[in-house]
């Protein structure tokens, strides 16, 4: 499950630059992850041999091609939701400013965690094609499921949704996705829960800050989940 969901997870984890911000059509979900797909996998393409001479570059496509569309804050909000449960019911100004902050810097690292993680996942594509969904009506919607499904030769079809939520400023970006009924941020919530309740927040963000900084290691050489 953890290699199908390294797999597939790239494919949530696919934005634009800001640059290329105009011609994506982000008050469109179905658009935005049909569009962001395309231009995000034609950049890994184009620098395939800056890849090969140093794995870390695909942290810079990653940062410049993915993480500005990427809605961090809220998926950390998702994974952080027990503690930031309990955070609002401190009394204590001092105590509560702590845990506000402890946040914070989980957010910082849980954004570079990205970076790193995915930046791994991404030396898994081999040109695999992605067939999109078709747009359904969504009336107000602020959170949508795009479904699709990724064709590999000579394996079978994955089906995966990507969960997308609408932003303050109308903006769709993506946050979670779904394989075989499996949600990715549930799966690392379940993961970190543990570690959390017993060792503590701060535990857990130097855990995923030391992560976060590991070098870029193709799938099979030890991955960086």
């Amino acid at each position: 499950m953890g290699k199908f969901f390294s797999l597939v997870a790239g494919l949530l984890m696919v934005v634009v630059p800001m640059s290329h911000a105009a011609e994506i059509e982000l008050d469109d979900p179905y658009e935005m992850v049909r569009q962001v797909a395309d231009k995000t996998f034609k950049r890994i393409e184009h620098d395939q041999s800056q890849i090969a001479a140093d794995k870390e570059h695909l942290k810079v496509i990653v940062e410049e091609e993915l993480l500005p569309y990427i809605d961090y804050k809220y998926a950390s909000y998702r994974v952080l939701a027990s503690y930031i449960q309990k955070a609002r019911s401190i009394e204590d100004p001092e105590e509560k400013k702590q845990a506000i902050e402890n946040i914070k810097r989980f957010m910082d690292v849980f954004k570079n965690y990205l970076v790193t993680t995915y930046a791994g996942v991404f030396t898994q594509y081999t040109n695999q094609s992605v067939v999109f969904d078709n747009a359904k009506e969504i009336g107000d919607a602020n959170m949508v499921i795009v479904k699709t499904t990724i064709k590999d030769p000579g394996r079978p079809d994955i089906d995966i949704g990507f969960k997308v939520r609408k932003d303050n400023d109308n903006n769709w970006r993506a946050y979670d996705m779904i394989a075989e009924g499996i949600s990715l941020l549930d799966a690392k919530q379940s993961e970190l829960h543990g570690i959390l309740r017993q060792e503590g927040i701060e535990h857990v963000i130097d855990l995923l800050d030391k992560k976060s900084k590991l070098p870029v290691q193709f799938r099979g050489e030890g991955g960086n989940e």
